[in-house]
């Protein structure tokens, strides 16, 4: 049997069946079994082939002898995988294959198989085999279940001699009927089952079948796999299936060199079945049980107790041994390989509190921590993003905070390669900043090749290991978004990538996303951010940017102010000695005196040409220029005041003249209705306050909602209450009610079911 370390599986993903020769098709049957697959998995991947016809893979199978395979092996897939746009990673060393964080990864190592020792197995001495066969079939089967089993074989020629293969045997009778006929019989199992060949011995099947064929088609339900080694001593098997405390529902010998192990594993199909029996035989391999990889199929056959085989016994060693089930043995193995830190004693650190990690931005995020960006599509955020690179890169100031100098990850998943190229170029220039450090920043541009957040992370951590970066940066996030934003277990688990990054890496995760629908000043920083709240709560830091409106007047005064400092500039380069005499600090902040000063102190056309066409720049980019405020939730750091900036394409600056600071946002004054807001309310037709509180019960719901607990009536109150005025829970409750969709069952706020939902009320998710 080969030694098969690298999953081959995957790679038919790349081999489309109906593009395949006759020959093709065969030659992977045949490098799947040299490679001790089954014929099942063959027979899976054909069936999407219009040629497909059923029963003919498992047909061809059994003619493919290993002796004949000769150079058709795993790496015949391998190479027609290759062909077809697989590209192998890895090592040198040989082939691998990618994991997910779903994935098993780890050690895995139990036990040292060299320092077990053997156990001793007792033949029985007073042996009944009736007793035997029956103690199995009620150990492994229900009365209902048909069982398949064969006694009768068929002869065929080798080198070694002639072997005894199994016929497809029976299997139209119920487990409650041989218990019956064993019952009346005593210890006569032919007279039950049929006398077997001395020879070969009797085998049995042990998961139940349909009662009209033995393939894996016919099993009804996946409850057991095999698990055999025939490399091994059979004391040293014994002990290590006892050491790994297999699930094992019967451990039969087989009569020569192996015991069958028949491992519980309750699977609800097929391809549960084949996930949780790859990771039994895992665990195995990895702890040093050299197992027959052939057994996977649901429908194998295993060595019947009871019987004799060449003149030695086919007994029953023990039943229901190890864990109860593979669900407790699967996380007791998980539980001894989690990496899991122990719970620690405050005492004992009190007075040897741990480092905090360095600052990355002061005030805001420190080293490996995790920090999101919202806003709405014309904020710039992917700007701003590009601006924190480069002040990370050259340890320069970001918005309204220093930042700490290190290296950089751009994770570009938006723009083409020169697009994003010349972006970074034009924000230096933009920001006034020499390129001093550029070497700090690495881009990794994914346009057209991204992949889901799941599937991108550890790509993403494998190139990252050895750059030392104190920051990633994904732009934007929702390229790689997985499930739906609104559901909050699902962005639990996209976050949870974020995590991993940040964790493996020893780096900031920073990224953005956008708001949702519908007005943002009306709202808590934490709350404007689309989909469920879990992307809120979820970051370290949450900086949120919400545009304010401009009027007309201000626009206008900004760009007058612009201008007059264009035309000062001029002055000063072009005329000082008439500037210095006639210009007066009134003037300064006048554009059209100051026009004045520069059309009479300079009269070369070419003199003027530079400024008036950096006048005109002026007025285009003050004139297109957005006004935003910055907001934030922070969980390391004090909240710190909003900040007020503008945004020029292609770079944000903060607003030193302070006339932002006096703009209140859409629907809010930090808190208090102001009267013409009252006004305004009162001019409302019910309609209309009552769908107002059912989208700000839609807000809080969204935000507390974390996935795992449900929201109570007293998370509403204190969510609605505030220090100048507190919400009472009548008011929560009628604004439920109102809402049309929640109502409150033990002060607990739960979904109302419709008919057609379902039945009874779940609680949101």
């Amino acid at each position: 049997m080969a030694d098969r370390d690298f999953d081959l599986l995957p790679l038919l993903d790349y081999i489309e069946p109906s593009s395949v020769t006759y020959q093709e098709w065969v030659d992977v049957g045949m490098a799947l079994k040299y490679e001790g697959y089954s014929a099942a998995d063959w027979d899976l991947w054909s069936q999407s082939d219009s040629r497909y016809k059923e029963g003919e893979c498992f047909k061809k199978w059994d003619s493919f002898q290993r002796e004949g395979l000769g150079s058709i092996t795993g790496a015949t897939i391998t190479q027609m995988a290759k062909e077809r746009g697989w590209t192998p990673k890895g090592n040198s060393n040989g082939p691998s294959h990618e994991l997910d964080w779903d994935s098993t990864i780890g050690d895995y190592k139990i036990v040292d198989k060299n320092w077990v020792e053997s156990q001793e197995i007792r033949e029985p001495f007073h042996w009944e085999p009736g007793r035997e066969l029956l103690r199995y079939l009620e150990t492994l089967f229900e009365s209902t279940d048909y069982v398949g089993y064969v006694t009768e074989t068929y002869p065929i020629e080798t080198d070694k001699g002639v072997i005894y293969k199994p016929t497809a045997g029976a299997y139209d009778r119920t487990a409650g009927e041989l218990i019956q006929a064993l019952q009346n019989a005593g210890n006569d199992i032919g007279a039950v089952f049929g006398d077997p060949k001395e020879e070969a011995g009797a085998w049995i099947r042990f998961n139940p079948v349909d009662g009209k064929g033995v393939k894996n088609d016919n099993v009804t339900e996946f409850r057991y796999a095999l698990v055999e080694s025939d490399s091994m001593e059979l004391g040293k098997q014994y002990a290590l299936f006892k050491e790994l405390e297999l699930p094992i529902a019967a451990l039969v010998h087989s009569g020569k060199k192996s015991l069958h192990a028949i491992v519980k594993v309750d699977a609800r199909d097929y391809q549960e079945y084949r996930k949780r029996v790859d990771y039994i035989y895992n665990i195995c391999k990895k702890n040093g049980l050299d197992i027959d990889t052939q057994n996977r199929n649901p429908s194998r056959l295993s060595r019947m107790p009871g019987v004799t085989r060449a003149g030695r016994k086919q007994f029953l060693i023990d039943t229901n041994i190890g864990k109860a089930n593979y669900e407790e043995w699967y996380q007791w193995i998980e539980d001894l390989n989690d990496d899991l830190p122990d719970p620690e004693t405050l005492a004992e650190e009190w007075d040897n509190l741990p480092e905090l990690a360095p600052e990355l931005i002061k005030g805001v995020l420190r080293q490996g921590h995790k920090m999101l960006i919202a806003g709405p599509s014309k904020a710039g955020k992917s700007f701003a993003l590009i601006e924190l690179s480069i002040a990370i890169a050259e340890g320069q100031k970001w918005i309204d905070w220093d930042c700490e100098q290190g290296r950089v990850l751009y994770v570009n998943l938006e723009l083409d390669r020169p697009s994003a190229l010349h972006r970074f170029k034009d924000v230096y220039n933009a920001m006034g900043i020499a390129p001093n450090n550029i070497k700090n920043i690495d881009i990794w541009n994914l346009r057209g090749k991204t992949v889901p957040m799941d599937k991108l992370a550890p790509k993403l951590i494998r190139r990252s290991l050895k750059k030392n970066y104190q920051a990633v940066i994904i732009d934007p996030i929702y390229k790689v978004l997985t499930g739906d934003e609104n559901s909050a277990d699902q962005m639990a688990h996209f976050t949870n990538q974020f995590d991993k990054v940040a964790t493996e890496l020893g780096c900031s995760v920073i990224y953005c996303h956008h708001h949702s629908k519908g007005s943002q000043g009306g709202k808590k920083s934490m709350d404007r951010a689309s989909g469920s709240g879990v992307f809120a709560r979820d970051p370290d830091a949450l900086i949120d940017l919400v545009e304010l409106e401009l009027t007309d007047e201000l626009i206008k005064m900004r760009t007058n102010k612009a201008t007059a400092k264009v035309y000062q500039e001029a002055l000063q380069e072009q005329a000082l000695d008439y500037y210095q005499q006639h210009v007066s600090l009134d003037d300064l902040e006048s554009r059209a005196e100051m026009q004045k000063h520069f059309e009479k102190a300079i009269s070369d056309i070419l003199v003027k040409k530079p400024y008036l066409d950096k006048i005109q720049e002026v007025k285009r980019a003050t004139e297109t220029s957005t006004g935003w405020r910055v907001e934030g939730t922070l969980r390391e750091f004090a909240k710190f005041a909003p900040v007020n900036m503008w945004f020029s394409y292609p770079v944000h600056s903060v607003d030193q003249s302070g006339v932002l600071a006096d703009i209140q946002l859409e629907d809010s004054t930090n808190g208090k209705n102001s009267p013409w807001k009252k006004n305004f309310e009162k001019k409302k037709s019910p309609e209309n306050r009552k769908q107002d509180r059912s989208e700000k019960i839609e807000t809080a719901m969204s935000s507390l909602n974390d996935g795992i607990n449900p929201v109570s009536l007293d998370d509403l109150v204190g969510y609605f209450s505030t220090e100048e005025k507190a919400v009472s829970e009548k008011t929560i409750r009628r604004w439920l009610k109102d809402s049309g969709r929640y109502e409150v069952k033990n002060k607990q706020v739960c979904e109302i079911i419709t008919e057609g939902q379902g039945t009874g009320t779940d609680k949101i998710e």
